[in-house]
């Protein structure tokens, strides 16, 4: 079996890889910067988990030797402003891509599966999507290295800090004010996009997918307001008709993001998130998509399919 290093390994998406590549059977390698993130893969029999610093170049050099593959799921929603973005998209969408393309090259491991996100775009309406889009840059300006790159649309699941956050906020606020509300997405199920990766990485086909990039949406679309009054009904908020909700137009969506930006801990809504909205959030058609059969996921779980049983539970 192959030895894989994954890279934002403890989150979200990357535990439902690391779960999935370990029962495989495959040699499973988590770097993090925080032993105690990964407190819920150290159980799983092929995973080593190694506490390092991730962004150091000579240390990437370690980490990836003897290894067959690696895949790149580190991201943040959320940084400080700069041009043409700040300091956290830089370092973790720009840098991070770029020395683990040569960090591959030099160790001698030819394979990388990096998600990214959809709209990813060095000249896009936000720092997120312009971050996304030179880290994109940075993989296929590399000679010699064997990319496939996925841009999932907004992933959902069991833990989601999407539909999830939306129920809480319901179950604690009387009216729901919310930006971008016309805004269409194609939510994608984490577990689609992590059999996805498995698929890329090592799947029968991966071979095929080298040198692409796919668009990973759900089967259907949705605005942002149809989203939150779904996670509301599911939750059981109201007698399971949600909240009121008040679509603010773009001003007074902007200074509300702004207000949140400087409250304590990560932001529910950024001015950014709000720019990286202005674009639908859903497969353009002309790339491949979740259903590309190297990809292995021929029917897409859709949010009705799942969303109900977790939102309930909580």
């Amino acid at each position: 079996m192959s030895d894989i290093v994954v890279f934002g390994g403890t989150g979200f998406i990357g535990s439902k890889l690391v779960a999935r590549l370990s029962a495989l059977g495959h040699r499973v390698r988590v770097p993090t910067r925080h032993r105690e993130r990964a407190r819920h893969l150290l159980p799983l029999p092929t995973v080593e988990v190694v506490e390092v610093d991730t962004f150091d170049a000579a240390t990437l050099d370690r980490l990836l030797r003897d290894q067959h593959a690696v895949g790149n799921l580190v991201g943040v929603l959320q940084g400080r402003r700069g041009v043409p973005y700040g300091p956290e998209f830089a370092r973790a969408h720009q840098r991070l891509p770029a020395n683990l393309a040569q960090a591959c090259i030099t160790a001698g491991v030819p394979r990388l599966v990096h998600v990214s996100a959809l709209g990813a775009d060095s000249a896009g309406a936000s720092m997120y999507l312009r971050s996304k889009g030179d880290g994109e840059a940075a993989l296929r300006a590399q000679a010699g290295l064997r990319w496939t790159i996925l841009r999932p649309s907004v992933v959902f699941g069991d833990g989601d800090r999407f539909l999830n956050t939306f129920a809480a906020l319901q179950r604690r606020l009387p009216l729901m004010l919310l930006g971008g509300a016309h805004q269409r997405f194609a939510p994608v199920w984490v577990g689609d996009v992590a059999a996805a990766l498995s698929a890329a990485l090592v799947g029968v086909e991966a071979g095929h997918t080298v040198g692409r990039i796919y668009e990973l949406g759900g089967p259907r679309e949705y605005t942002l307001a149809e989203l939150v009054r779904l996670a509301g009904a599911w939750a059981g908020v109201a007698q399971g008709r949600g909240r009121p909700l008040l679509a603010l137009p773009d001003g007074a969506a902007r200074v509300l993001a702004a207000l949140l930006e400087h409250l304590p801990g990560d932001p529910l809504m950024s001015r950014d998130n709000l720019d990286s909205m202005r674009e639908p959030n859903v497969p353009g058609g002309v790339l491949p998509g979740l259903g590309a059969p190297e990809l292995g996921v021929p029917q897409p779980r859709s949010v009705e399919a799942v969303a109900p049983d977790y939102l309930g539970a909580r």
